[in-house]
């Protein structure tokens, strides 16, 4: 029933000028629209409606991710535009902050400003 649909990904902010500027600047994607609830951020095949909330308890896990074709490369894109890779004692971790998956699978994470746990990886 939902296969053919567009998935619409949401997170949560408590300053949206400060989430707009993490997200379109920061990460480079294009906003599609912003009012007094939300901006939403699009790509190609998804948009994610950042929510204004009045109090924001950011979650232990994952709760925005992005399957990259070159980990590496984004690792060192977003790292130039600010972005800090976050570090887990439980991983083995590259001096990038990548930890790669007994599958092959590479995985990398950082925060927004809000403190919500994004990533970026690559499957092999």
């Amino acid at each position: 029933m939902l296969a053919d649909s567009r998935l619409v990904a949401f997170a949560s902010t408590t300053d949206l000028d400060r989430a707009r500027a993490f997200y379109e600047h920061t990460l480079g994607l294009p906003v599609v629209s912003q009012d007094e609830f939300a901006v939403v951020v699009g790509a190609p095949d998804h948009t994610v409606r950042v929510t204004l909330v009045e109090h924001l308890q950011p979650q232990p896990f994952t709760i925005l991710g992005w399957q990259v074709d070159d980990l590496s490369a984004t690792v060192r894109q977003l790292t130039a535009s600010g972005v800090r890779f976050e570090r887990f004692d439980f991983f083995d971790q590259d001096d990038d902050g990548v930890w790669t998956a007994p599958s092959g699978d590479r995985v990398a994470w950082f925060k927004d400003p809000d403190g919500n746990t994004l990533s970026v990886s690559q499957s092999w």
